[in-house]
């Protein structure tokens, strides 16, 4: 299945994302995180769209071909986001699946604007309060990088060496993937071009901006919510506290074994290096699970998801 490469003018400059499935399938937009981009996650873009989704995975604030001007606050991240639905389902609610920070947009997005939301899943990371209330030790220890990022020339460290430190978390956060080599060439092209914007993310976490976040968080979530962790993830652990009371509308958390669902949604490709997932969740009752492939060329979209004339294949 060919997904093309489209972009959107949104309040904060031109955002490229990779489109395809079904134009009159339910819209599904899907957001990567950390260090990632849409293209790595090209079969599970492809399955989305053969289960009749229409799909777009934007290159996240920061990522390039998107801006890679801050600022790098939740609330703005989150903006563009609910710009780009606006833009590409006007009208309409969308199904949001969100990764490693995409996941955490997920989360604040349905709090923000649940109208614009029909159901989520969020892969990796619990909701932003129950990760904050009582880390484990086990999980500060996964989470050393966050520390390293708030460091001065963190971004410059994150390249050296062709991004040998970015290729080293790939092999500790999804333990038995192997990424396609030229994806993994295409990833180290733009995580270059983006540097140091992506780290700049976790050094607004000790701003004020992410304090206004935690109080907007503490509103229950009404959206369906499904959250899915990899047993086998060497970045996130499935959290071990009871957060209920941060769901107001049906959810469930399912732990996958034997896999890492870390990178990007990829579920380690049930350990089948360049395989489809070999095992995946069963979907919860209230939720369907959602899971996106090749971008060609760039079509712009305007305001109400409009095709403009700009189209390069």
């Amino acid at each position: 299945m060919e997904f093309e490469r489209v972009a959107f003018d949104l309040p904060h400059g031109t955002f490229h994302a990779l489109q395809g499935g079904d134009p009159d399938g339910r819209p599904t937009l899907v957001l990567h995180g950390f260090p990632d981009h849409p293209p790595t996650a090209k079969p599970f873009l492809a399955e989305l769209g053969r289960r009749g989704r229409h799909v777009v995975a934007p290159w996240l604030r920061g990522y390039a071909p998107s801006p890679t001007a801050g600022p790098f606050d939740f609330a703005s991240l989150t903006s563009d986001v609910l710009a780009l639905i606006d833009r590409w389902s006007p009208g309409r609610a969308v199904e949001l699946v969100g990764h490693d920070w995409g996941a955490l947009l997920t989360y604040d997005a349905c709090v923000t604007a649940p109208e614009r939301i029909e159901r989520a899943v969020t892969l990796a990371v619990p909701h932003p309060l129950t990760f904050l209330s009582r880390p484990r030790l086990a999980q500060l220890r996964r989470s050393w990088y966050m520390g390293l990022f708030q460091l001065p020339g963190s971004g410059w460290m994150a390249t050296a060496r062709d991004l040998a430190f970015i290729d080293r978390l790939w092999r500790q956060w999804s333990p038995g993937l192997s990424l396609d080599p030229a994806l993994q060439a295409e990833l180290h092209e733009h995580l270059r071009a983006s540097m140091p914007a992506p780290v700049k993310y976790y050094r607004e976490m000790l701003r004020p901006g992410m304090l206004r976040a935690a109080r907007r968080l503490s509103q229950p979530i009404e959206v369906p919510l499904l959250q899915l962790y990899g047993a086998d993830d060497g970045c996130f652990l499935p959290p071990q506290v009871d957060d209920r009371h941060r769901f107001a509308a049906p959810h469930a958390m399912e732990v996958v074994p034997d896999v890492g669902i870390n990178r990007k949604c990829n579920f380690d490709r049930g350990r089948r290096p360049g395989g489809v997932p070999g095992r995946r969740p069963r979907p919860a009752a209230a939720l369907r699970r959602v899971v996106p492939d090749r971008a060609r060329g760039v079509r712009r979209v305007r305001a109400g998801g409009a095709a403009g004339a700009e189209t390069a294949r």
